[in-house]
Formats: structure tokens, sequence, C-alpha cells
């Protein structure tokens, strides 16, 4: 698959019921809306029943939504609750902290852990080369250390694979393209690719380190004279820190206005943390993403 469309002809197959958490957030409900229309979600709504009611009404979307009425404090907990009594399969951010929504993801009781790392994806539509374009992680972890970096490239795979790639390329970005002791992101980016080669990381090509460029661009990487499987055709870019990350994902969005989605992966269930200045379309796109899972 390269296009959103796609997606969304694909999980009209296999609808799943989202819970959208801080649901008083006229670009979630919107998004919402779309995807039910579309075919592939039901949806349950948890906060402010009033303030609800009354954004569908101004939002010209039937109020034909479960409502569940919940405080701004408590409304995480009853929708992860929801999730792990399986009553819904994905748990959607709405106009809620992510700090709070995630400590009720990884509440040992109710939770949704699975033992896994949590990571975060954004995938780009990048019209301009003609496939989906993962970056990871640019939202959950600040500074991944390098067992961690395998843990994310794991995520990332399997998760890529449902988008029916076999075998996804995987980039790992630095600001330059040779080892630099000075810089520790490319002697890890160097680590990361030797474990692939020698098979401590599978089911995908690990190549690194590579500088955003020619990761993802042909021409740059044939001017860099770089040659190797993943260079200019890279599918994941795993980037160094979580401030890379979110650089990039955001550069792809208000810059070249590619259509993006992000995903949690590791837990229990599919989690959609978008920010909330992102576009009805973005979390559209995200919510197709998990419906994936």
């Amino acid at each position: 698959m390269k296009k959103f469309d796609e997606v969304f002809e694909k999980v009209k197959k296999k609808k799943k019921k989202v819970v959208l958490v801080g649901a008083e957030d006229p670009e979630s409900l919107t998004a919402v809306d779309e995807a039910v229309k579309l075919g592939f979600i039901d949806a349950l709504l948890v906060g402010n029943g009033k303030t609800i009611k009354d954004m569908l009404k101004n939002l010209g979307i039937k109020d034909d939504f479960e409502i569940i009425d919940s405080e701004p404090n408590t409304s995480s907990e009853v929708g992860v609750k929801i999730i792990s009594s399986g009553r819904a399969d994905i748990l959607m951010k709405g106009l809620v902290k992510t700090s709070a929504l995630l400590k009720a993801v990884l509440n040992p009781e109710w939770g949704l852990r699975t033992g896994s790392l949590l990571s975060h994806l954004t995938v780009v539509e990048a019209k301009d080369y003609d496939r989906f374009i993962g970056i990871t992680d640019g939202g959950m972890i600040i500074r991944p250390t390098l067992d961690q970096k395998v843990q994310i490239i794991n995520n990332a795979v399997s998760f890529f694979k449902k988008l029916e790639i076999d075998t996804p390329k995987v980039a790992c970005i630095a600001a330059v393209e040779v080892v630099n002791q000075d810089m520790p992101e490319t002697m890890e980016a160097a680590e990361l690719a030797m474990m692939w080669k020698r098979n401590q990381i599978g089911g995908c090509i690990v190549e690194g380190p590579l500088g955003f460029d020619n990761a993802i661009d042909e021409r740059a990487a044939k001017v860099k004279r770089i040659t190797n499987d993943v260079a200019g055709h890279a599918d994941i870019l795993l980037v160094p820190d979580i401030h890379s990350g979110n650089f990039i994902g955001k550069t792809m969005d208000y810059c070249a206005h590619y259509t993006i989605g992000g995903i949690v992966l590791g837990a229990k269930a599919p989690i959609v943390v978008v920010s909330r200045a992102d576009e009805a379309r973005s979390k559209l796109a995200s919510i197709s993403l998990s419906a994936l899972m």
C-alpha cells in the first residue's frame, strides 16, 4: 500500500470500535464521524456529555454515538478500562494530555501493558516518493538506548508488514553518513546495521548511519555515492531522539503538506496519539492505521 485511501479500503473489511477519550475536540469528532461514514469503525465518546452533544450539533454531525459522561481528570482511566474490558478495540486521544492518557495505559492493574516497549510511529503518505515513510520514535522515547532502538525497529517493522511491505527498509538516521566518535548516534547506527547483518534483527533490512536526504531520496544517495539496499529507498526512518522525529514529522505535515498518521505500538490495543493541532484528515489517517492492527 502507498496511500491512505488504500488503507481505508482495506480496513472496511474488519470494522473496529474506537473509544475517543476527551471527545470535546471538533477535529477528532470530525475524523471519527468520517471514519464511521467510511465504514471501518464504530465509536464510543468519553468526556463532558453536554459539551460533546453541543459540539456534534454545531458540526452538523448526527448524534448517534454512545457517550459516556466523564470529568477531565478521569476520562483517560474510563477510556482505558473500556479497552481492557473488551468493549472497544482502539484507544484514541482527544482533548486530554498525552501524559494523563499514557499514565492510564501503563496502570499495572487495568492498563494495557504487555511487557513490550511502547513506541510511537508516524506514517507519512509521501506522494512525491510514491510510498509510505515511517518515522520512529518522535513521540514516546526521549533518547532511546541501543536496546530500545532494536525494540523500536521491531515494532515499526511489524506494523509496516501490515501495510503489505514484506521486507521494510530501515535507515538509522544521523547528521552524517560516516561513523564519527564525537557523534554517538552514528556509532549506534553502525552497530544496528551490524546487528542486522548478524541476524540479531530480522524481517527487514537495516543500514546506517544515513542522512535524512540520502535515506529517502535516490538522487541524493547517488550524488553522495552511497550504495546499499536502503539508501534512497527507506521505508522506515529510525531517528536518534524524540526531538528529531518530532521535527521531521511536523515538517512533512506543515511544509510538504503530506498527510500523516500517528500510532503508539506495543500495547494490548493500538493507541491513536496525535497532536491537538492536527487536522481531521491526519486524525482520520491515524484511525485507519490503528484499524489495521
